[in-house]
């Protein structure tokens, strides 16, 4: 049976918008960028997000970036105050990105009980048991939020010594521990970023070398830095072994009241 022209011209023009919908969805939010080459001054100055470009960046859309997009962000935000209390963590490699390849790719000498671990994708391996970042400001520190999938629970020793805490609905442990400062970024050095220093994680109370060593100098070496997108939204950089490897969020669900200075230095 043969469907009318004006049927078929009324099925043509949903299916129009149904598509022109589904790709702004998908899109990357309307934010300006300067020419590729442009000084990192006259991006931060002449290109300076505005408020409604700031509420636009989610931890969702901000994965629609190219990772030269995602840089020129990055260079045009400032650290705000130093972070404090959990964090809901993501993590990604941007349209376009290298793949950051295998745990063992980077740390071939793992010890053999992390050899399970050794094996995974970088990114899977994280999306698969880190939830977040919970920082203790008073202290200095920083623990991760790790979801106790089996591929841990086998070679930690008494786990019910570990920490937990129990945030966005979840009960995860507290491991791969870090010193934070307010340091220059590897990106941006004339500025500074909120850095999280894994190979000082020996010095915090709690530490275990399995496997908190994982992310230490004899391991993966992370250095992770992060600055305020805005209230509640930190976008971070994680480097393994000195290389920038991957881009990760952290968002607070229930994000700090309006009017958090998106503009100060964690130095203030």
């Amino acid at each position: 049976m043969s469907i009318p022209a004006r049927s078929q011209q009324l099925v043509i023009s949903v299916l129009a918008i149904v598509t022109a919908a589904a790709a702004c969805h998908h899109s990357a939010p309307p934010i300006r960028f300067a020419p590729d080459g442009t000084d990192l001054d006259r991006v931060r100055t002449e290109f300076a997000l505005s408020d409604t470009e700031r509420q636009s960046l989610t931890p969702e859309t901000l994965r629609r970036f190219t990772q030269p997009q995602l840089d020129q962000i990055y260079v045009r935000l400032s650290t705000g105050p130093m972070p404090d209390g959990p964090f809901r963590g993501d993590l990604f490699v941007p349209r376009g990105g290298a793949n950051p390849g295998r745990v063992s790719d980077i740390a071939p000498n793992l010890p053999a009980k992390l050899s399970a671990a050794g094996a995974m994708p970088i990114e899977q391996l994280g999306r698969a048991f880190w939830k977040g970042k919970v920082f203790f400001k008073s202290e200095g520190i920083l623990r991760n939020r790790i979801e106790d999938l089996l591929i841990l629970k086998p070679f930690i020793k008494d786990s019910s010594s570990i920490p937990k805490l129990t945030f966005d609905g979840e009960t995860t442990w507290l491991l791969f521990p870090a010193k934070t400062s307010c340091g220059p970024s590897k990106l941006d050095p004339a500025r500074h970023a909120i850095v999280i220093d894994y190979a000082k994680g020996s010095e915090v109370t709690g530490y275990r070398d399995i496997p908190d060593s994982l992310a230490g100098p004899d391991a993966l070496d992370i250095l992770d830095e992060v600055r305020l997108v805005r209230p509640g939204l930190y976008l971070g950089r994680a480097h393994f072994r000195g290389q920038f490897r991957l881009n990760f969020t952290l968002l607070k669900p229930d994000p700090p009241p309006a009017g958090t200075d998106v503009t100060g230095d964690c130095t203030g």
